[in-house]
């Protein structure tokens, strides 16, 4: 058993959580034409949030759930934080798309995990793939200027999002730490900053000021 890693997931499945709640409870107050793009941001905290419960019984109670944590790792990586940034980009340029074309991101998503998997390439294309993401939440942030909280915010997700895969990893140690826990624990932060990053964007121009005000009450 490894039970500091069951501890360090748990807290990242903690943070996932509570910014799902955060993004469900605030998803109310947006009009129909943000919703799809909040439910699909939903979708990849809600990922990442079951893949760190798995890990947390994978190595504190039940190794037996490894195959089940590794399925939902692999989701929250190709498929749920992909659905987080394009939910950031399009809530910050105020975009209106369909579920038809959510739908279709959703399956070109999976469509190229398919054929990532088929070609061997699976870990080039995780790298690519995320640093697309990180690229289209750290242009959600900047783009907001002069919103000087908003852009700390979207550069602080993203720096800790490369810092936790490309200096860190999951596997070996790093001095007497598990680079497992040190991954964990450095993306515990980074999903509620990117939760409030996108309740603070501007979303559909015809979102109220009055919901806008709530929703800056609930995320403060």
């Amino acid at each position: 058993m490894q039970y500091t890693t069951a501890a360090s997931d748990a807290l990242l499945a903690l943070a996932c959580i509570a910014s799902t709640l955060l993004i469900g409870k605030a998803r109310s107050r947006y009009q129909e034409g943000d919703q799809p793009a909040l439910f699909c941001a939903l979708l990849g905290f809600g990922l990442t949030a079951a893949a760190a419960i798995c890990g947390s019984i994978r190595y504190g109670l039940d190794p037996s759930w490894q195959g089940t944590h590794l399925w939902l790792s692999q989701a929250s990586a190709f498929l749920g934080l992909p659905l987080i940034g394009c939910a950031a980009l399009a809530l910050s340029r105020s975009w209106v798309w369909s579920r038809a074309n959510w739908g279709r991101i959703l399956l070109g998503l999976c469509a190229f995990f398919e054929l990532a998997r088929q070609l061997n390439q699976l870990d080039e294309y995780r790298v690519l793939l995320n640093l697309i993401t990180l690229a289209l939440v750290l242009y959600a942030g900047i783009i907001q200027r002069p919103d000087k909280a908003l852009m700390l915010t979207a550069v602080a997700a993203v720096g800790l999002f490369i810092v936790a895969g490309l200096a860190v990893g999951t596997n070996g140690y790093m001095g007497a730490i598990r680079r497992v826990d040190l991954f964990h624990l450095l993306l515990t932060p980074a999903y509620p900053l990117l939760a409030w990053l996108l309740l603070k964007l501007p979303g559909h121009k015809g979102v109220s000021t009055e919901a806008s005000r709530e929703i800056g009450k609930t995320v403060n």
